[in-house]
């Protein structure tokens, strides 16, 4: 049985990053919403571990994105499939990433696709052609890298 899986990246601030990869992505946000409002009435968590963002709950130390298709447990708002969860970490990013995220866009799409991510908040690293790809990597608004094929 194949492995269920999310990729996991550690951030300064995780709702922002979720909002800048869900906007690169066209991926949603998940709606912690109803879990946390659960917790909250139970006393499992007090104020201190969400934030109010849009005029909805969210966690103050994590955020994910998942892909618009894929299922969601209605219970925890949680995405069942393709996804990105942003952990808030008290250190900064120092060294280059050892995984990157490659966007597919195709060499029609790839330069107004970099515009509409600076215009997000990405910025252009370097332009790379070489073993028959091409392509450009960028860094997210915290340094991460990732490519635009």
């Amino acid at each position: 049985m194949a492995v269920e899986w999310k990729l996991v990246v550690d951030c300064a601030d995780p709702n922002a990053q979720a909002r800048f990869w869900a906007a690169a992505l066209d991926y949603a946000i998940e709606d912690n919403g109803v879990l946390i409002e659960r917790l909250l009435a139970g006393g499992a968590i007090g104020s201190e571990a969400y934030l109010e963002i849009d005029g909805r709950k969210a966690w103050r130390q994590l955020a994910a994105v998942r892909h618009p298709d894929d299922p969601v447990d209605p219970a925890s708002g949680t995405g069942l499939g393709r996804r990105l969860l942003f952990h808030h970490v008290p250190e900064r990013k120092q060294v280059k990433n050892r995984l990157h995220v490659d966007l597919h866009v195709g060499p029609a799409e790839r330069e107004a696709t970099v515009r509409r991510l600076e215009g997000l908040g990405a910025t252009v690293l370097r332009e790379v052609a070489d073993f028959g790809s091409v392509h450009t990597t960028m860094a997210d608004p915290e340094g991460n890298e990732f490519d635009v094929q």
